[in-house]
């Protein structure tokens, strides 16, 4: 009786402290934790417990050339006009702040490196001499940008910007203000926060190598939302985080149902989320589908908010089944800005329980980020096998990363000199060389006119719209007429149209490089009126058709599409890359045509088309290629390689190809690989490492610190070609959304495999014992040194080159030798002596 006494008092005592936990969370204990309530003269204890304390008592120093303090007896602020992620409990700390007429520092001595908080209040409190509405000012770190010409200028709210800053021995926050103007700051925090908090790396949207590096970039936090719940206080909160309601970001109400359990019964599982993740009030609501009225079922709970372009986003989801009553009984998709990010997500399987807390990270990339927006879609996986069609999100969050300007806001560094340029120039340097640039044109002008002089001009000569003003800065820097955007400037040509092949300006721009000038007419007849039987390919510049030239030449004739402002782009970008580059493995161009508004590029013609289509094809191919042995496959990809070393390194100026694809590797009648589509192709920088750019290229193939950082170098096609080696040895698509997610990426899941000991298993099964075990070895070799994570990791394309030539020799004694072993030497008697003699057996 007495021992059954304990047990229950011991169990009551266990479930007392489990519900504790659910309403108190574990304590986390900051090793650096600096509170300060600007301007306050003996500092504010919050109703959430934290004591911030005043500017003179902080151990924080100040260094500044001028502050004023000011204060209020209490702020007019409604608390339903709260800024994103602050709360009512923080409301003391905005009734004095610190204003500064000059550039001012508080500095924080760090204990222990990691990322911090740096959480930053304003409140534009009245004053006599400073109208603290029109302030405008800037706030850096050392190495970040986190507010750019900011201005608080709405007196019924308060601004509270919250971020993750890595931080070791000391961090600095900077008040930058105009000149004219002041800045000022409310409260400051700088604390602590837990290594486990975020990750290194997150599954990228859209689908692509997962996203590493995180632990690299600045974030500011955007949203934070407790979805089908009410507002959290930091009280509730270990972290002092502030977790806002859905519903003001909810775009389908009337599709949602709240859902709600007693906090005590979430669990958190070993080696999983833990209440640093998100505390236990987050997990135990939920929003999940609920009668819409509609007459599809299948429609997906929506959360759409307002972000800044020109940023990848990290976005956390947060789960926890509190709706199903059996396992696996919950299956939904998810999607970020109308891309897939999971499909047939089904939660019981990442925690094995019910009411388990459980979440997903994702990494959303600026392309995919079209109207300034985020927005977050969960719902039932069509002809989904679990019961009733249901779909449900507990949490939501939100975070900004840092741009290649090293800014959470705009794309002025912390130096004030402007990054938006993608060579990343100074404002001095665009003065320059745009003044470069004028006197460059203004040269080459009076050469034009001179020829003009030097011929007399067809009597049908007139200015007409063409594309000849593309043509003249070839060969001259990259500040060009090419930069145009403007659809009117872009046609107007100072040549007018020419309709003679020995007009004097086609003999110019043939000097050029550009090669022999067509008449409209011609290639008309080449291409029967440019039939529709003719095309051979279709890009966003337009269609290309087979044809033959009146002296028997077979061609490929690439016709832009005039309302295509992406196909003037790469044709613009094609003609100057082209104007300089010869080389056998590089598909050459033959001339072009300038008439009647039209765009278009002859090329030399190659018969056996891309490469992906000797690898893999659809099954309904009525035409499907013949295999490509593994020697072949080898010297394709040694002459793809050689063309790829001389884009970078044998121009005048190293080219960065940036769409190295196997669509884009094409093979003549010999199969001989040659480079082709030089539409997004950039000039290599001459000083700096790399060319802060815009991401652009093709999923499955795109370098992942480029993606992340925004930052192009030419080990950057060497990754691509990494892929590319892979994609030749196993003949499967670089990305295959059908396949189970560790395998649908072909980069990540062979590499997985040659870890592992079993690459054999996806290695083309046409060819699977006809490749030597050495030449094999040293091919994975190559394809792995291209796909390393960082791009100082990866060779040049001359040792990749190397390595793949050294891959045949391989193969090829190989092979001589198992010809050795496949013959017998027999003794054949002729006349009076023996004849050895070698046949097959």
């Amino acid at each position: 009786m007495g021992g059954g006494v304990v047990l229950l008092l011991l169990l009551l005592i266990s479930l007392f402290a489990h519900r504790s936990n659910s309403s108190s969370p574990p304590p986390f204990t900051p090793v650096d934790n600096y509170l300060i309530d600007c301007g306050s003269p003996a500092g504010t204890k919050l109703p959430d417990g934290r004591n911030f304390r005043s500017d003179t008592d902080s151990v924080a120093f100040l260094q500044t050339d001028q502050d004023i303090q000011t204060s209020v007896d209490s702020v007019p602020v409604n608390p339903d006009r709260l800024s994103s992620l602050s709360s009512s409990s923080s409301l003391p700390l905005y009734r004095t702040a610190r204003i500064f007429a000059g550039k001012s520092t508080y500095s924080f001595y760090i204990s222990r490196p990691g990322r911090h908080w740096v959480r930053l209040h304003f409140y534009p409190l009245p004053h006599p001499l400073f109208n603290l509405t029109t302030a405008v000012f800037s706030v850096t770190t050392d190495a970040t940008v986190l507010l750019h010409d900011f201005s608080a200028r709405d007196t019924s709210s308060l601004v509270f910007k919250e971020y993750l800053i890595y931080a070791s021995e000391k961090l600095s926050v900077h008040f930058n203000p105009h000149k004219g103007s002041v800045a000022f700051i409310n409260a400051v925090e700088v604390v602590s926060a837990p290594d486990e908090l975020l990750p290194d790396s997150a599954s990228s949207v859209p689908q692509a190598p997962d996203f590493k590096g995180l632990s690299n970039f600045a974030i500011q936090v955007s949203y934070r939302l407790n979805v089908g719940g009410d507002m959290i206080t930091p009280r509730f909160d270990t972290l002092s985080r502030t977790w806002l309601p859905d519903k003001p970001f909810n775009s389908f109400p009337d599709g949602s149902r709240n859902v709600s359990v007693d906090p005590s019964t979430i669990d958190y599982p070993e080696g999983g989320a833990t209440p640093l993740i998100a505390p236990y009030p987050v997990y135990a609501t939920a929003d999940q589908m609920a009668d819409s009225k509609t007459i599809d079922p299948n429609f997906n709970l929506s959360w759409t908010m307002s972000v800044d372009q020109g940023h990848d986003y990290f976005i956390r989801l947060h789960f926890c089944d509190i709706v199903s009553k059996s396992l696996n009984d919950l299956v939904f998709d998810i999607y970020i800005n109308k891309l897939s990010a999971v499909s047939g997500f089904d939660l019981s399987s990442k925690t094995n329980a019910l009411s388990t807390a459980f979440y997903a990270d994702f990494v959303l990339n600026t392309t995919a980020i079209t109207n300034g927006s985020i927005m977050v879609q969960v719902g039932p996986t069509p002809n989904g096998q679990s019961g009733n069609p249901n779909a449900i999100l507990n949490g939501l969050e939100v975070m900004k990363l840092n741009n290649a300007a090293g800014s959470l806001d705009g794309l002025f560094g912390v130096d004030g000199e402007y990054k938006g340029s993608e060579s990343g120039m100074s404002s001095k340097k665009i003065i320059i060389a745009g003044f470069g640039f004028v006197m460059g044109v203004t040269a080459l002008f009076g050469v034009v006119m001179l020829l003009v002089r030097w011929q007399r001009r067809p009597k049908d000569w007139q200015k007409r719209d063409s594309f000849s003003s593309w043509l003249l800065p070839l060969h001259s820097s990259h500040s060009s007429f090419l930069s145009s955007k403007s659809s009117t400037s872009r046609r107007m040509s100072i040549f007018g149209s020419r309709k003679s092949k020995s007009s004097g300006f086609s003999s110019f721009f043939s000097n050029q490089g550009l090669g022999r000038f067509f008449t409209f007419s011609e290639l008309q007849a080449a291409t029967q009126n440019f039939d529709e039987k003719s095309v051979i390919g279709v890009g966003g510049f337009g269609k290309v058709y087979i044809a033959e030239i009146d002296d028997g030449t077979k061609v490929a004739i690439k016709r832009g599409n005039p309302s295509s402002e992406q196909g003037v782009n790469e044709f613009q970008t094609e003609i100057q890359m082209l104007s300089k580059l010869r080389h056998r493995h590089l598909v050459s161009l033959i001339g072009f045509c300038d008439e009647q508004q039209e765009m278009i590029l002859v090329y030399e013609y190659m018969a056996n088309g891309p490469l992906r289509d000797h690898l893999y094809t659809s099954k309904d191919d009525p035409n499907p290629k013949p295999t490509l042995s593994w020697k072949q496959r080898l010297e394709i990809c040694i002459g793809a390689a050689r063309g790829l070393h001389y884009l970078h390194t044998g121009a005048a100026q190293g080219i960065i190809h940036r769409d190295v694809k196997t669509t884009n590797i094409l093979l003549d009648e010999n199969l001989v690989a040659k480079v082709s589509d030089f539409g997004l192709s950039k000039a290599a920088p001459m000083e700096q490492g790399h060319v802060s750019t815009a991401v652009k290229g093709s999923f499955g193939y795109l370098d992942p610190e480029y993606f992340r950082r925004q930052q192009l170098t030419e080990k950057s096609d060497v990754y691509s070609f990494g892929v590319v080696l892979f994609e030749a040895l196993c003949a499967r698509p670089v990305i295959n959304p059908q396949l189970p997610r560790e395998q649908v990426n072909l980069a990540e899941y062979a590499m997985q495999l040659h870890r592992k000991g079993m690459l054999e298993r996806i290695v083309d099964p046409k060819i699977v014992g006809t490749i030597s075990t050495g030449s094999l070895r040293k091919f994975v070799e190559a394809a792995e040194k291209c796909l390393a994570e960082y791009g100082s990791d990866r060779p040049g394309m001359g040792d990749v080159l190397w390595n793949l030539e050294y891959a045949l020799q391989l193969q090829e004694a190989s092979a001589q030798a198992d010809l050795s072993e496949d013959k017998t030497l027999l003794h054949i008697p002729v006349g009076d002596s023996d004849v050895p003699a070698a046949i097959p057996t």
